[in-house]
């Protein structure tokens, strides 16, 4: 079983940078491909970023690509989100889930594990 903890959600301008976190326990975790979700008010949550077991694949969403990077610690069951020039339409609380035996899934209904999420807020 793995349980997550999200950290580092915060209040930027446009343009600033925030670094996620997602503390892992369970000694599953280097078999979990993990993933970044994000929820708007008012909208459905969607996929942001996956990473594989190793970390050495990943995939990201068309609307963060070349501005997000997301990498993983095995040895510190972490996952990370790295969000450089963050926009207005980047605010949302933003969740991470452990895919159990698979990797770089990006439907929500894939993951089986989340956490409870961190609030991400860009100003204008």
């Amino acid at each position: 079983q793995v349980h997550l903890v999200e950290s580092g959600g915060g209040l930027v301008q446009t343009g600033g940078s925030l670094r996620l976190s997602c503390a892992a326990s369970g000694r599953i975790f280097s078999r979990c491909g993990m993933g970044w979700f994000r929820q708007a008010p008012g909208k459905e949550r969607e996929f942001v970023a996956a990473i594989s077991w190793s970390g050495g694949s990943t995939q990201y969403a068309d609307s963060v690509k070349g501005r997000f990077t997301i990498s993983r610690d095995n040895a510190k069951n972490t996952v990370y989100l790295q969000m450089n020039s963050l926009k207005p339409e980047d605010t949302a609380v933003y969740y991470c889930a452990a895919d159990p035996g698979y990797s770089l899934r990006t439907m929500t209904s894939d993951y089986d594990v989340w956490g409870q999420g961190t609030q991400v807020t860009v100003s204008s």
